[in-house]
Formats: structure tokens, sequence, C-alpha cells
């Protein structure tokens, strides 16, 4: 019997977006290890970025838990699953998407506020992003649990037919977004008609990450705003190959733009690298002398040698 071209199409593209999102797990886990072990990270900025990288984790994580729950046996049809846990596994990957979104907000948001109150300390404001960045989603999430399981508690949550309900995820996502394009857009802006002269470096670094922050939201959140006001049915391919496709390397993305590419951080790990190979040539050069020193006394006194053995040996 020869296989459905749909099946093989489909699990051909579950393939590529599970290498996307496995990269983009390692590299996100990489990074949040790096800005937490080098001292020199710990501020206010950087604890964003790893709560944006947390969220791309959870984001990750909630595609592989969905598709070990909704297909693991592939000889069922999702589509008439109705069970507890396939329910939780999609309310667990909206979550995901929501923090994902807010958190890229609270990137923006913080860009705006580091700009507009340049003398006031950040870390007062630490708990209104936590609170932004996880509080709203989980907020949204509760109402839109309740809502489907009293009006609307078919199969396993994962349709979008009934579009006054989804707009409930929908609606704070597309408003997020938008949000965050007008804020970046307006820092831009702001900046070019300042003198290049004044903020001196701070500037430069403020427009370097409003500009990544900029180049984030079309690459991950355009097609919210596109296909806002559109029917759900409308592009499905390419609301496919965006969500999944594309969308399974965004954390690797973020990573790069954030971490790896940062010249702080390039400057940091070069810096720990020469230090570790300096102390391992010490400690090279170190053993050589003894074992140069060793080797005289054995020649000049076999006893001598002995007692230097058995203290080599304890």
């Amino acid at each position: 019997m020869l296989p459905n071209p749909q099946t093989t199409y489909f699990s051909t593209f579950r393939q590529v977006y599970t290498a996307g999102y496995a990269t983009s797990l390692i590299s996100l886990i990489t990074a949040i290890i790096v800005f937490t072990i080098f001292r020199k990270f710990h501020c206010t900025r950087n604890y964003i970025h790893i709560n944006l990288f947390a969220s791309f984790i959870l984001r990750a994580s909630a595609v592989f838990i969905k598709d070990a729950v909704l297909f693991s046996d592939e000889t069922l049809d999702h589509c008439f699953m109705s069970t507890m846990a396939c329910k939780s596994a999609v309310a667990f990957f909206q979550f995901s998407i929501l923090a994902n979104y807010f958190w890229l907000l609270v990137e923006g948001m913080y860009l705006q506020t580091l700009l507009a109150l340049t003398f006031i300390s950040q870390r007062k404001y630490f708990w209104w992003y936590i609170l932004i960045g996880w509080g709203v989603p989980s907020v949204v999430l509760i109402v839109w649990v309740l809502t489907r399981n009293f009006y609307d508690d078919r199969g396993c949550w994962d349709d979008t037919d009934n579009v006054a309900i989804w707009w409930i995820i929908k609606g704070p996502l597309t408003v997020s977004v938008n949000i965050i394009i007008f804020l970046n857009v307006i820092r831009i802006l702001v900046q070019k008609l300042k003198s290049p002269g004044v903020g001196g470096n701070d500037t430069g670094h403020f427009m370097r990450l409003a500009k990544s922050t900029l180049f984030l939201i079309p690459l991950f959140g355009m097609h919210y705003t596109v296909f806002a006001f559109l029917p759900e049915s409308t592009g499905e391919t390419a609301r496919l190959y965006i969500e999944l496709g594309l969308g399974s390397f965004q954390g690797f993305v973020v990573a790069l733009l954030y971490c790896f590419l940062n010249g702080e951080v390039q400057a940091e790990l070069k810096r720990r690298l020469w230090k570790w190979q300096t102390q391992c040539h010490r400690s090279s050069g170190k053993r050589n002398t003894t074992i140069t020193q060793i080797s005289v006394l054995d020649r000049a006194d076999p006893q001598t040698s002995l007692c230097s053995g058995n203290m080599t040996s304890l």
C-alpha cells in the first residue's frame, strides 16, 4: 500500500520543525548558562533576556509535548480526541505562545523606559516586567480555558472554529505585537532626531538593541497583524510555514542576537578562554620544572628519588 502523500508531507514537515526546535533549545539553554555563570552579565537587561529565552524554551517544549500527546498514535485521528491530557497540552502550548510575545513586549518596554528614565534604577520596574511577561498570559489563559470548558468543550481545544473564543488568545497577541512595533519605530525615530554626540556609546548600544527588537517583530509576529482580521482559513499553508517552519528556529535567532553575537559576551568568553589557557600553560610549566628537579635529584641521590616517588604516589 502506497503512503498517503499528505501524510508523507506532514511527516517531513514535522521532522523539519522538530530539528528547528531542538536547535533552538540547545542554543537558548547555552545562552542562559552564559548569562548565569558570569557575574558580569547579572543585570536587569540580561534578566529580561533570560526570561525571554525561558519563554522560547517553554514554546519549544510545548510543541514537543503537544505532538507527543496528540500524535503518539498515528492510527488515531486527533480531531476526535477529547481527553484531559490533550486539552492540557494545548492549553500549555497557548500559554507558551502568549508568554513568548509578552516577553518580547517587555523587551520593547524596557528599552523605552531605559531611554526615557536614564537616571532612574530599572530594578524597581523588574517585578512589573515579571507581572506583564508571566502574569498577563496566565490571566488570559485562565479566561480562555474557562470559556472553552463551559461554552465550547469540543475535541482537544486545538481548533479555531469559534472566532469569538479564539480572539481571547488572538486579541492580546495582536495588540502586543502592534505595541512593540509602535514603541520601536518611535524610539528609532526619536534617536535619529537626536544629536549623534548625545548619549555617546550608550545611545549606540540602545539603538542596536532597538533595531534587534524591531527586526524580531516582523520575523516572529507580523503574521498575527497581517492575518488578524481575516478568516482563519485564509493562508493556512503560509501560516503553517511561518508558525512552525520558520518559528521553530526563532529561539536560535534570539540566542544569536542577544547573546552569542553580542560584543560584550564575545569579549568575556575570549578573556575567560585566554585566562584558562594561561593557567594551563603555567600549570604545565610548573609540572615540567618539578619533573626536571626530580630528575636531577634522582641522578644525584637514589635514596632521595625513592622518597620523592613515595610522596608522589601518596
